[in-house]
């Protein structure tokens, strides 16, 4: 039997309800696969600062790196927000992703064909999207130097090395040529030297994968064509700043943040969270979805642990789940056969591994 050491962050707000269910998946995975998981729990964000003043220990950081991957719910919440910047719980995040040096966002967008419904746009625009946003996490205009605010000015600095853009193409090329064989990258260079250099810097990478087709697209029109017409793309490579902002923009094609997962990787140990927040208006409540945990959940033992069929076997369960009209709340529209609470649904979708589509 295989056996792995998971880091279980389960944060604020809905973090521990949305956690737990990812879990009883893992283990239901892992009871088919012949796969044994050791979990050990540690604290960050805002429940870390009122147990010890710290919104990111030091445990909670050797205790990441003793483990094969960090599975994290959430942080932040409305009874933190005055405090100083170095005290709230978002700071905890960026903390370990520095400590972790993980430097690369993985956001995959995909449009279940039960809810093509569910989505702002009209169903034939967003039927079959499958996406990927590969955005860098650790470099750009949020963490460039120098930076300063005075009273009556304030300005930040877009940096970014030719060895940051390097890397973080690699990774996308490599997505690619695993997926559609497609690489987008976003930038500005018609008006910034940094996404000049992004541009020229990419194109050299993309020499090494010839079998991958390269396109560029300005910001300003990728975030017009991922509404016009979202299947166009396979993986958008971008900086910082801006898969920031599309990343949150794809997001909401598929009809509910509450069903898409993220992976942070290339430091040591990858960290899995979905990419909603921790919605401390209905924590305790059993209504938030656990789906975007759970394909976390997928992520982590595909790219850190390489179980592909076990991940598989979680992606599949998800979607027979919703094949069969099992909803929480927020999709509960469309195509219902039954309401669920958060964790009726994470025990369907654990019931569903290895159970194929009728």
């Amino acid at each position: 039997m295989k056996s792995y050491n998971i880091a279980v962050i389960k944060g604020d707000g809905i973090g521990p309800e949305i956690i737990d269910e990812a879990i009883k998946v893992l283990d239901r995975v892992g009871d088919i696969f012949d796969i044994k998981f050791n979990y050990k729990e540690y604290l960050m964000g805002g429940c870390a600062y009122e147990e010890t003043g710290d919104p990111l220990p030091q445990e909670t950081i050797d205790g990441a790196f003793k483990s094969d991957a960090v599975l994290f719910g959430s942080i932040g919440g409305y009874k933190w927000d005055n405090l100083p910047r170095a005290l709230r719980p978002e700071t905890g995040l960026l903390k370990l992703r520095s400590a972790l040096g993980v430097f690369a966002n993985l956001r995959p967008v995909k449009v279940y064909h039960e809810l093509t419904q569910a989505s702002n746009l009209k169903e034939e625009i967003v039927s079959g999207v499958d996406l990927m946003v590969v955005r860098e996490l650790t470099g750009g205009i949020y963490f460039g130097k120098p930076r300063e605010k005075g009273d009556d000015k304030a300005y930040n600095t877009m940096v970014y090395s030719k060895d940051e853009i390097k890397r973080i193409a690699k990774i996308a090329f490599d997505i690619a040529q695993k997926r559609r064989k497609k690489v987008c990258s976003v930038d500005k260079a018609n008006v910034l030297e940094v996404s000049q250099l992004w541009r020229e810097t990419v194109e050299e990478v993309a020499k090494d994968y010839p079998e991958v087709e390269l396109t560029h697209m300005y910001v300003d029109n990728a975030s017009m064509q991922l509404i016009l017409d979202p299947k166009q793309f396979d993986v958008i490579l971008t900086g910082n700043i801006f898969g920031d902002i599309l990343s949150d923009e794809a997001s909401m094609i598929s009809g509910s943040i509450g069903l898409l997962p993220s992976a942070s990787i290339g430091g040591k140990i990858g960290v899995y969270e979905p990419i909603h927040g921790s919605a401390p208006d209905i924590a305790g409540q059993g209504i938030a979805n656990p789906i975007a945990t759970i394909s976390s959940a997928s992520m982590l033992l595909k790219y850190s642990l390489n179980e592909l069929d076990a991940s598989m076997a979680i992606d599949k369960a998800i979607a027979k789940s919703l094949h069969d009209g099992y909803r929480t709340g927020d999709i509960a529209k469309y195509g219902v056969k039954k309401v669920c609470s958060t964790s009726e649904m994470g025990s369907i979708i654990a019931d569903n591994i290895g159970v194929k589509k009728q």
